[in-house]
């Protein structure tokens, strides 16, 4: 007889090794299913290209936006180019150097 310490239940052998049994012959067929079977292979090599290329891609926008904030704190601080704030610092963090030019596009028509 087996008791679980924090109820203290007693809990039958059997009860447990069963339990256990069934589970190793579950996993055990479902591994077979999955050895050998072409979907499998094909579905995991998607997934890998997949990962791969979101990867890569997020990895650019990352960039982008790192260089943005660059060229902001650059134009702020370094060149004194009066832009507001917060807009400037979140256009430029969100879509990079070609967020930071359309603010200097907008100062330079006046409209910042």
């Amino acid at each position: 007889m087996f008791s679980i310490p924090v109820l203290d239940i007693p809990v039958p052998d059997e009860l447990l090794s069963g339990l256990g049994e069934k589970a190793a012959e579950n996993v055990g067929t479902a591994a077979i299913n999955l050895a050998g079977n072409p979907v499998v292979l094909v579905g995991g090599i998607v997934l890998v290209i997949a990962a791969i290329l979101i990867f890569l891609f997020l990895k650019k926008i990352i960039i982008n936006s790192v260089l943005g904030i660059a060229a902001w704190a650059i134009l702020m601080f370094v060149f004194q180019v009066e832009l507001p704030l917060v807009p400037s610092f979140a256009v430029s963090a969100i879509f990079g150097l070609a967020g930071i030019g359309v603010m200097l596009v907008l100062r330079f028509f006046g409209m910042v």
